[in-house]
Formats: C-alpha cells, structure tokens, sequence
C-alpha cells in the first residue's frame, strides 16, 4: 500500500455583509469571507492539502479567481472536482485533519454538521474528518478580527 501526506493554507479576510462559509456549512453571522468563489477558506486548504498530496499544484491554478466560471461557486463543487482528480488516479482519503483560526464568531458548535458536509462530499466516513476551531487569544488578524486562517492534513492511500 502506498500512503501521501499533503499540507494546506489558506487565509481570508472578513468583511461586514458577506456570508460566512466554513466546511461547507454556513455559519450564522453578519460579516464573512471576501472571495471570488463563496470564500469557503477551510474547503480551499483541504483542496490544497488533497493536490498537493498529489503534486497536481493548488486550487488558484485548477480554479483561477480570475475566471467567470468559479466567480461565487460553491466551495463544495470545487472540492469535488479535487476528489474526481484524486479517485481518477487511484487514491482514497484515509483522514483529513482541519483547524481553524476564528476570533468570532465561535464555531465549535457546528463541527459534527462541518465533518458531516466534508465526509459527504469525500465520500468517507465523517470518523476519516477531523475539524477543530480555535481563536487566537486576540493576538494579530485573527485575533482582531480581520480575517480567519485554516490549516489542513491529508492522508491518502492507494
């Protein structure tokens, strides 16, 4: 059996009167993610982390904020479209780990519906996802509330 780790990173700022997307699920709040595409900043570090597990580059480069085509597209469908890539060539998700930087609003109440959504559309077993929120004690951009950042871990094996 042949097992890939991929990392991903990704960052977005907040703004008042967007909607807020994490995992997929929208997170009751007056201010979200500024975007091209819904702004779901942990679906674009899994993303990363799937690609780059594959060495298949990263999500601005399958899905660029400068095309029409992903301009307010649900995050989910791009997730998707990484999964085809990553069945297409013969590998399944053992697990993915996430972990998100929020200040506020708090989140932790949603991550069984976040694993749910992300173990949905992966087709694992939500057991495979983990998602953890954390803030950063009021410390730099997230701490101020200026924008969230997520970190994410694949395993993939074949």
């Amino acid at each position: 059996m042949e097992f890939r780790v991929g990392q991903g990173y990704d960052v977005h700022q907040i703004r008042e009167g967007l909607p807020m997307w994490l995992c997929g699920v929208q997170v009751p709040s007056d201010r979200g993610f500024v975007a091209h595409s819904d702004g779901d900043v942990a679906i674009h570090a899994l993303c990363d982390a799937l690609l780059g597990a594959l060495a298949l580059g990263d999500i601005g480069h399958l899905f660029p904020d400068t095309s029409d085509e992903f301009k307010g597209i649900d995050s989910k469908i791009l997730l998707g479209r990484v999964m085809e890539k990553v069945r297409g060539l013969g590998w399944s998700v053992a697990n993915a780990d996430i972990t998100i930087a929020l200040q506020a609003p708090k989140i932790a109440w949603l991550v069984p519906a976040m694993r749910e959504c992300l173990a949905g559309v992966m087709g694992v077993d939500a057991g495979a996802v983990s998602v953890k929120a954390t803030t950063t004690e009021r410390l730099g951009f997230v701490g101020r509330g200026e924008g969230c950042e997520v970190w994410a871990v694949v395993m993939l094996q074949k």
